[in-house]
Formats: C-alpha cells, structure tokens, sequence
C-alpha cells in the first residue's frame, strides 16, 4: 500500500506547493490590495528566472557561482543602451575616439597573447609586463580625452552616449548576450579553478562589474541612474486620460489611479509568466536532453566522465554561460520594471544571498523547484519586515517607554535575516533537498 501511496504523494507535491503559493498572494490582495499583490508576484516572477540561471549552474553542473550580481547588472544595462534615445550630440564629440580606444584596448590583448605564445621564460614576463604597461598608457590617452568630451554635454540631465531609441523588449535577449559574453571571458579564467576559489573569482569579478557601472558615467551615468526608461506595457497617466478605460474601470468598482495601476502590473505579469514559462521550458527540454543527462553525469562523478572521454571543462563553460544569460535576463526584465537604473541598489545581499536561499529552498537541480523558491522566498523577504514590526509592538506593548523598548522596536528591521537564516536552517533539516527535490 505504502508502495503506491508515495509516488502519488510526490506527484501532487509541485501542484500543492504552487496551489499555496497562489493562495498567499491571493490573500495578499484580499488584505493588501490588489496593486501589494500584483507587485510581490511580478518580482517573485523576476526572482525566479534569477533561481533558474543559478539552478542551471549549480544544480546540473554543480558550478558554485557567487557573481550573479554582476551578470544581473549587466543584463540592467541593455534596456539602456537599447531602448533609450541617443543623447544628442554625444557620439559626434567622443564615440569615434571611444571606439577606438577600445580597438586600441583589443590589440593591446591579443599582442599580449602572442608574446605569451612566441617567447618563453623570464624574457617572456618581461616583455608582456613592458607591454601591458604601454598598452595601458597608450589606452588610457585615447580614452580619457574621449569620456570628457561626452560626460560635458548636459551632466546634469545627460552626460552619456544614451542608446539606440529601439523598443526595450530587444533588451531583453540583448541583456543576455550582454552576461552570455562575460560569462565567457570569466568561465575562461576561472573555470579552472577548484570550486572554492571559484566562488571567490566569480565574486570579485561581479564587484569589478558593478563598480564600473557606478563610475563610468559615460556608459550608465553611474551613480546619477538613468531615468525614464520606455516601458512595453501602457503608462498610468495615459490610461487614466482615456475615457473608455476610466469606464471600464468603473465597472469593476475602481478609480481610474487604482485601475490603471492595477492594469499596467497585469500587463508586466502577463510578460513575465510568458518569459518564465519560455525559460522553464527550454531548461526542462535541456535537462532531459542528451546533454543534460552528461551534464548531471559530470556532475555526480567528474573522474568517471573524464574517463569516459568528456571534455568536463567545455561542458562547464556551457553551462555556466548558459545560466548567466538566464540571470541577464532577469536583470533586463528588472530594469524594465523599475524603469530606471541604479547601480547601488546592487548589493550582494539581495542578487546572490537571498537568490541561493531561492535555489536551496526550491529544490537545487529541479527548475520548478527554483520557481517556487523564488516566489515564495521573495514573498517571505517582502512581508517579514511588517510581520516583525507588528509583532514587535504587540510584545513591548506592555513594557514602558525607554530605551529597552526603543531597542526592541528598531530591533526589528532585521528579522528579515533572522526569518532568512530560521527558513534555511529548518529546510536543510527536514528536507535537505528542498521542497521540490530533483527525480
């Protein structure tokens, strides 16, 4: 009997866990309002194709990748340089001299390589030292004449070359070229390395990444954050103007602000179930695949696949690429939802913490499991702060004012860590291959 019961029970788990999924944000919008409710599920959606790219990483390949950020910030960066409009005059005073430069740059490497080639020994680092050196004075003298020229022009409103005016949802797949690309370079470096001095390599270059986001204003603007990106969905104020929408706003029971702010979050929703169910698809198709049966081979046992004649690190670069791409997406999707961008709200805390909570939780090497985990633990990241300050008034409420009281109050901003670490730790104890584990 016991026999017959457990798969059943297995089977119907993905459709229970989903089910209560959909019950919290159900109960979100019956408490908080359907605008709360639409917002948590729209990055709950974001969150989980950032769990997909490192389940595709992690959970085939077992590659321990701690610079999700980087590759989500470059994915941020194409909305910019695809679909806002070129500032005028900016590639005129220095985009020739930009270009350049990095054709300067390009050479400078690949003579780097040829010297590393054709020479040997300690003439060899002397020369290549002596050549980067005077590749980098070289680069830097056509560069920095060029960045002035463009950060001069309207710094206050403008100060960066802008992108090509094209609809921002070609940003996406841009987006993950963008972090496809990196990957690349990066997997080359440091694919080599044992797992923990991966995860290290991995982590710095993400911090390189998002430093020169923050200061090369030619690019971004930095830290000045490029506003007003184009939207693929309506804007409030337009529909708000439209007297038909204000009627069928009506006839729901809403106020046009309401309405139309209800109706631009199920636009963006209904983009990003598409994208994810794309994702999924394609990850599932992969996984199931020849490739993705080698892939969890050389997983589960890299001796035995070496020799069996598999090029593991290939098949490492592979995936890791794949997977950053993924992650390159979500960064593109993100910044077409915020419509702006702001290189310090990437933090490791949020884009590589909290998204392997979301991988652990789910089910690591099961993409719906990452699906799940990505709703749910964004949805416990957003509603855990006013949880915590609500139950922490209830408990001081007795107490006098002072300043134990104070502490216990303020205290309670960080039972976002607090529930994050809990949920982790009872997780690994009672189900250690998550809430959906891998067949």
């Amino acid at each position: 009997m016991s026999a017959t019961r457990q798969p059943t029970a297995g089977k119907n788990r993905a459709p229970l866990y989903f089910a209560l999924m959909l019950g919290l944000f159900a109960l979100e919008a019956a408490t908080g309002g359907w605008n709360t409710a639409l917002g948590l599920l729209n990055m709950g959606l974001i969150s989980a194709i950032m769990a997909l790219g490192v389940n595709i990483q992690w959970g085939y390949a077992g590659l321990f990748n701690t610079g999700i950020l980087g590759f989500v910030a470059l994915g941020g960066l194409a909305p910019v340089l695809v679909s806002m409009p070129p500032v005028p005059g900016a590639f005129a005073a220095g985009g020739w001299r930009l270009l350049g430069a990095f054709a300067l740059a390009g050479l400078v490497i690949a003579l780097a390589v040829q010297i590393k080639r054709r020479m040997r020994g300690r003439p060899m680092a002397l020369a290549l030292v002596a050549w980067l050196i005077a590749g980098f004075f070289a680069y830097r003298a056509v560069l920095d004449p060029a960045v002035a020229m463009i950060e001069a022009i309207n710094p206050s409103g403008a100060g960066y070359l802008g992108g090509l005016g094209l609809p921002v949802l070609l940003s996406w797949p841009v987006g993950m070229v963008f972090a496809a690309v990196a990957a690349w370079a990066v997997g080359k470096i440091s694919l080599g390395l044992r797992s923990d001095y991966l995860a290290i390599a991995t982590l710095g270059i993400a911090q390189i990444i998002v430093f020169v986001l923050r200061n090369e204003e030619w690019l971004a603007r930095g830290v000045k954050n490029v506003n007003g990106i184009p939207r693929p969905v309506p804007y409030e104020v337009d529909l708000q103007a439209d007297p038909s929408f204000i009627e069928r706003a009506a006839s729901f029971g809403l106020d046009p602000i309401t309405g139309s702010t209800i109706f631009v979050k199920l636009c963006y929703a209904a983009l990003f179930i598409v994208a994810t169910l794309l994702v999924i698809w394609l990850s599932e198709m992969a996984l199931k695949s020849p490739w993705g049966r080698m892939m969890r081979a050389i997983r589960d046992n890299e001796t035995a696949a070496r020799a069996m004649g598999k090029d593991v690190t290939r098949r490492h670069l592979q995936v890791f690429v794949l997977g950053s791409a993924v992650c390159g997406l979500a960064g593109a999707m993100l910044i077409t939802l915020d419509g702006q961008v702001t290189p310090t709200s990437y933090f490791p805390l949020r884009f590589t913490f909290l998204i392997w909570v979301m991988v652990i939780v789910g089910g690591s090497g099961n993409n719906w499991g990452s699906v799940l985990g990505g709703m749910l633990i964004w949805y416990l990241w957003i509603k855990v702060e006013p949880w915590g300050n609500g139950a922490m008034q209830l408990l001081t409420s007795g107490l006098s004012d002072g300043a134990v009281k104070a502490h216990l109050i303020d205290s309670a901003a960080h039972m976002r860590m607090l529930v994050m670490g809990l949920v982790l730790l009872l997780v690994l104890r009672f189900a250690p291959r998550g809430l959906l584990p891998e067949k």
